[in-house]
């Protein structure tokens, strides 16, 4: 699956869950899923709902994004929000390093996860 088809199902998937209320796979129910104020969705769903919606996409994704989780944890000193790794995942194609381990992941390729992890972009001021 091309990284650019990957991006916009996950997108699509998880925009929809969120921006519609459907339940959430770990906690039931999502609250309110539209600010009446606003047409965006919430950004209050929680990283361990996001994973297990990843999960029931591909549980590729969710090992990726874990992975992706944990070296960023590692090499910026900071974890990652959830809308964060929305973002890492919709942003245009899709941060090429979490797309890659996604891919990596379903290929069970560790050598191209233990290179890719190494390329994980801070913040400003966040790398180390």
């Amino acid at each position: 699956m091309s990284r650019a088809l990957l991006a916009i199902t996950l997108f699509g998937l998880l925009a929809g869950a969120t921006a519609w209320g459907q339940a959430s796979p770990t906690q039931g129910p999502h609250n309110g899923a539209l600010n009446p104020q606003s047409t965006q969705p919430h950004d209050d769903l929680p990283l361990a709902d996001y994973l297990g919606l990843l999960r029931h996409i591909a549980p590729a994704a969710e090992d990726g994004a874990k992975d992706y989780l944990a070296a960023f944890a590692r090499r910026c000193g900071r974890a990652l929000t959830a809308i964060e790794l929305r973002r890492a995942i919709s942003d245009g194609d899709g941060d090429p390093v979490l797309m890659g381990l996604i891919r990596a992941s379903h290929l069970r390729d560790s050598t191209a996860r233990e290179q890719l992890v190494g390329h994980i972009r801070c913040p400003a001021g966040g790398a180390r």
